[in-house]
């Protein structure tokens, strides 16, 4: 089934109201279309204040989409945006050129946790559970646009069965599979806490990495081309471990410890005893425990300070059962080849840490044309934009 609804600005919205009625009704009508904008303006603009990023940095609001999760955007700028906890996909766009979104298509709908998208020559792929779909020539259809499912033999458990898609240097399709609980061992099932990867086609799926239990983003190094991935640490071990992990994968085959062993030392309560832990890759760099972290991105333009330049950008979306809240930021971690990684906050102020409530949790992390960087946040429905002013 295939849908299209196409979401005017509020702006256009008022408009539209005021088109009926007699001139009072317009008038006040129109008056409380106003107000309510200034009103949501007002509170965002509290929100943002909030945040706290490097000096010479800004963050604006790029756009409003519920459950903004995943995130792919074309070369002429159109920005894909796929959901979890709805079952809907969306093209976003800038049609003015003034640095904010006014035109936001509904793709699909009636999905199954759409969560991955992922853009290859023209083409549309979005990752429900089971299924990856295809929709081709997608900005010549925004209007009316149609998928063909091109895989459709993937785990149907939706415990961890939201899926982040990319296309990797060798043109192939990278899909992960979550571990269908928390902490469980499926020898029979190899598919299991792996990353697969096939080509654009849906032919030639295979496992490429194993032992990862739950990883919702990865990238490529600028230059080795290795895979980075995060990966989200098991649960009921404590506030204080396991660490979530950033691994990096630097060819086909390597297990990353699932679900025998976490952080690279840690031997699972339950599984620990049956592999010892020097048997598995050791994480590039442990993260904080339960910090949950999802997208993640290398630097690659010229817009932040040398210093910014191909260092990994994380998004932690947060803890959810620890017994004071952590993540909910973005992290930076150094692209180094000598001694450990550095792990430093980029941006905070999500999560009141004083009264333990988020208003905002970052999901996926991108790089536009201009070397700005879009971030997601499922929970307030926004996708934001930052820029370096200097």
């Amino acid at each position: 089934m295939k849908h299209l609804k196409l979401i005017l600005p509020i702006t256009a919205i008022a408009v539209i109201l005021a088109c009926g009625g007699n001139t009072e009704e317009k008038k006040t009508e129109t008056e409380a279309k106003t107000q309510t904008s200034d009103s949501t303006k007002i509170a965002r603009d509290s929100l943002l204040s909030t945040l706290n990023l490097p000096e010479g940095f800004e963050i604006s609001i790029y756009a409003e989409v519920e459950n903004a999760r995943s995130m792919a955007l074309s070369e002429s700028g159109t920005l894909f945006v796929g959901n979890r906890s709805e079952d809907k996909v969306y093209a976003v766009q800038d049609t003015d050129g003034d640095g904010k979104a006014d035109k936001n298509y509904i793709l699909a709908e009636g999905l199954n946790m759409p969560n991955g998208v992922a853009f290859k020559d023209g083409d549309l792929y979005v990752a429900e559970v089971s299924r990856i779909l295809k929709f081709s020539d997608i900005e010549n259809n925004l209007e009316n646009p149609e998928y063909e499912v091109v895989y459709d033999q993937y785990p149907t458990d939706k415990h961890h069965g939201w899926k982040y898609i990319a296309f990797g240097p060798d043109g192939k399709l990278y899909v992960p599979v979550g571990a269908p609980c928390n902490i469980c061992n499926n020898p029979d099932k190899p598919i299991y806490a792996s990353i697969t990867r096939m080509n654009p086609d849906g032919t030639n799926m295979e496992i490429y990495a194993e032992g990862v239990r739950n990883t919702v983003g990865f990238t490529w190094h600028p230059e080795t081309q290795d895979l980075y991935f995060t990966d989200n640490g098991r649960d009921m071990m404590g506030d204080n471990i396991p660490p979530c992990e950033l691994n990096v994968a630097t060819e086909k085959g390597q297990h990353f410890g699932y679900p025998f062993c976490h952080g690279g030392t840690i031997q699972d309560p339950e599984f620990g005893d049956k592999r010892d832990c020097d048997d598995f890759k050791k994480p590039y760099r442990n993260l904080g425990p339960h910090v949950a972290p999802l997208g993640i991105k290398f630097y690659t333009a010229d817009l932040f300070p040398v210093k910014y330049k191909n260092q990994i950008f994380i998004a932690e979306h947060g803890s959810w059962n620890r017994s004071e809240k952590i993540g909910y930021r973005i992290q930076m971690v150094s692209n180094t080849l000598d001694g450990e990684p550095t792990y430093k906050t980029f941006i905070d102020g999500w999560l009141n840490h004083e009264e333990q409530d988020a208003w905002g949790r970052p999901v996926d992390v991108i790089l536009n044309d201009k070397g700005e960087m879009l971030i997601s946040d499922d929970l307030a429905g926004l996708i934001y934009k930052v820029t370096y002013k200097g």
